[in-house]
């Protein structure tokens, strides 16, 4: 996830996962951040840790159709929803990239999805996030 405070972190991912025990440190936990960030400062590259997000199928199918822009390019939520096979689903797409709750977004890369006219909409993270995640992929 994103966030600005370590505290706010925690409460969030608590309240999602709230059997789950949050250990923190540990090679596997520094490795995986380390990948992360590998693939944040460069997004061309493939990303070197597990995705296995938990949802519909319809989802699912929303998710993977979004791995398929490339890094520095967008495509319209009336795109995605036509090569799903649900040209009438834009608003639908539009409701998965905004309920998606990992940050591994960037992975599953929401913030490739603008409007029709091509200008940004709504971001789970802040328009601003959205508009310099894209300007990153652009110049990397």
């Amino acid at each position: 996830m994103f966030g600005r405070h370590v505290d706010e972190l925690r409460r969030d991912l608590q309240a999602r996962f709230p059997k789950a025990k949050l250990a923190e440190g540990g090679k596997s936990i520094a490795k995986t951040v380390a990948e992360v960030l590998a693939f944040i400062g460069n997004p061309r590259r493939k990303p070197h840790f597990a995705l296995d997000p938990a949802g519909t199928e319809f989802q699912k199918k929303v998710w993977r159709a979004l791995l398929g822009i490339p890094a520095g390019s967008t495509a319209s939520y009336a795109d995605i929803a036509k090569k799903i096979g649900e040209p009438k689903a834009s608003r639908a797409v539009a409701q998965v990239c905004a309920a998606n709750p990992i940050a591994i977004a960037i992975a599953i890369p929401c913030h490739r999805v603008v409007r029709s006219d091509g200008s940004l909409s709504g971001y789970r993270w802040g328009a601003e996030r959205k508009r310099a995640l894209l300007a990153r992929e652009a110049s990397a």
